[in-house]
């Protein structure tokens, strides 16, 4: 059968691919925008830390026969410490800075994140083997759908609900906005400003981790995983509104789709589609879909 001159097995695989990547871009780009939203920090290093979770969890395979479901909790939490280390020790000095400041501080520990790994492990990558349990795929009469894609798509949006929720719908998260935005008053009511400011940092690139170690069966794990990825979430982050969850979250999704679908219908234009949305919203909506005009 034929949609549009298209085969129903292609769009329909496309599409699949457009959900698995918007996925990605999703968890990554929310990420960036809780450490934006709540920090004010352009976090240019959280693909080196994409990137670093994934070798966490190759590392932990080979070296410490770790599997897969005990590296989905050890990586973010590897990634998060650092995280917490680098906050601590660097970005608490430019919170009162220019934007610019923390865009290139971020931006060279990418490099020297990539360059480490590069060093101990080159660029030509290593395969991270699927768990049994999600081996094999199930076919669908119109298409072949991978068991373990299918769990990508469904880990990604529960994460990316559940820290929704935790942000905009509890105590918890109302605290942290206000400590962002009123830090001397909440500092006052006796809650420690300075700790839930390094704990949000930690569990922004906690969730980059989290992305890593579920793209590590897909992709080759190697440096330079992160680099190709950044730009992409970073023009997703911008479409859909700096600092804003939801926009991040749904954004995400729907350039995933889009990028799927281009590849069926204009496959020249499917690696330039996102960053032409990015500057029509631009002309139009300089906030992003979901952010707030100034």
């Amino acid at each position: 059968m034929e949609i549009f001159g298209v085969s129903s097995q292609a769009l329909f695989g496309q599409l699949l691919l457009g959900l698995i990547n918007g996925s990605f871009y999703a968890v990554l780009s929310l990420g960036l925008a809780i450490i934006f939203g709540l920090l004010n920090i352009i976090n240019f290093s959280h693909g080196a830390l994409y990137m670093v979770g994934a070798f966490v969890a190759w590392i932990g395979l080979t070296q410490f026969g770790l599997n897969y479901w005990v590296a989905l909790v050890v990586s973010p939490l590897v990634v998060g410490v650092l995280g917490v280390v680098i906050e601590r020790l660097l970005l608490r000095h430019l919170y009162k800075l220019d934007h610019l400041y923390g865009l290139l501080l971020t931006f060279g520990l990418a490099l020297i994140a990539e360059g480490v790994f590069r060093h101990f492990y080159g660029i030509s990558g290593s395969s991270y083997e699927v768990p049994e349990i999600l081996q094999g795929g199930v076919n669908l009469g119109f298409m072949y759908m991978p068991i373990y894609r299918a769990w990508v798509v469904v880990a990604a949006l529960s994460v990316c609900f559940v820290t929704w929720f935790l942000i905009e719908r509890t105590r918890l998260g109302a605290t942290l906005r206000a400590a962002t935005e009123r830090p001397q008053l909440v500092q006052a009511l006796g809650i420690n400003v300075p700790l839930m400011v390094t704990a949000t940092y930690g569990a922004g690139v906690a969730l980059a981790a989290f992305a890593g170690v579920l793209a590590a069966p897909i992709v080759q794990v190697n440096p330079l995983m992160g680099s190709n990825l950044i730009i992409v979430v970073f023009a997703v982050v911008v479409i859909g509104g700096m600092g804003s969850i939801l926009g991040s979250i749904v954004t995400g999704l729907a350039l995933g789709i889009v990028e799927g679908l281009t590849k069926v219908f204009y496959p020249e234009a499917s690696a330039v589609v996102i960053f032409v949305i990015m500057v029509v919203v631009l002309l139009l909506r300089p906030a992003g879909l979901f952010g707030k005009q100034a």
